[in-house]
């Protein structure tokens, strides 16, 4: 379709249909589809899929059985819906339209194993909004906020099940609260830092449902070795070669 564009994941061969002027898939859904793990014949549903990618790379990552997409703008599940019939993932992967805060009315509850989540990352009117209205539902709380994920994914997983999400550094102590509150306990992070030597700016976490405290820190991620060259672990969870310094 017109001002969309196809772009090429670098694994199984997959695609997905990205807007050229809209919003687009970033580092931190890569990120997250290589932290998350979903154990063989797992049901997976990602809160807030966007264009698709999450689903689309657990597929290719997993041996899950079943990958859900949630995504209440219309324009954006429909085009997601066209990527899974562009990689003839109809069978396995599936997304539907709809609200966050329904999410436990549209699935039956305790019913996946595991749960997903690249939310907005800052609250109400935080940062300069996006003027174009998709992009700044996917950056900012306007239609959900983290308190609406982490409910969602407290109903819907099973017992034990597991929550991974990425989100902003400087919001971790709220994140860790709210899921501790709705009975999903902290197990696992890892901070992304841009360089060595930098604060981090995002971070990587699983939560597990009904699990008891205690929480492992693993070691930092760092993206960039300079400017313009990542890392040698970033080029690998890319699938790319390692490029020479």
């Amino acid at each position: 379709m017109e001002n969309e564009r196809i772009d090429d994941l670098g694994i199984k061969g997959y695609q997905i249909i990205q807007k050229k002027d809209g919003f687009c898939f970033g580092m931190d859904a890569v990120l997250l589809s290589d932290f998350a793990s979903v154990k063989p014949g797992g049901r997976v549903l990602d809160l807030g899929t966007g264009t698709g990618i999450i689903p689309i790379l657990m597929e290719a990552k997993t041996q899950g059985s079943s990958f859900t997409g949630l995504e209440i703008q219309s324009d954006m599940a429909e085009m997601a819906q066209r990527s899974v019939k562009l990689n003839h993932l109809e069978e396995k992967v599936e997304i539907v339209e709809g609200d966050i805060k329904d999410a436990s009315a549209i699935f039956s509850h305790d019913s996946f194993d595991v749960i997903t989540s690249n939310p907005p990352y800052m609250i109400g009117n935080h940062g300069i909004k996006n003027p174009k209205e998709e992009k700044a539902v996917a950056r900012h709380e306007i239609l959900c906020i983290f308190a609406d994920i982490s409910q969602a994914a407290r109903k819907l997983l099973k017992n034990r099940g597991v929550l991974y999400l990425v989100h902003r550094s400087f919001r971790l102590t709220e994140i860790l609260n709210q899921l501790s509150k709705d009975g999903l306990e902290p197990k696992r992070i890892r901070f992304v830092h841009p360089y060595q030597g930098k604060e981090s700016n995002i971070f990587l976490l699983e939560a597990v449902k009904g699990a008891k405290p205690r929480m492992i820190v693993e070691p930092p991620l760092i993206v960039y070795k300079n400017q313009n060259q990542y890392t040698d672990e970033i080029y690998k969870i890319y699938g790319m070669d390692v490029k020479e310094s």
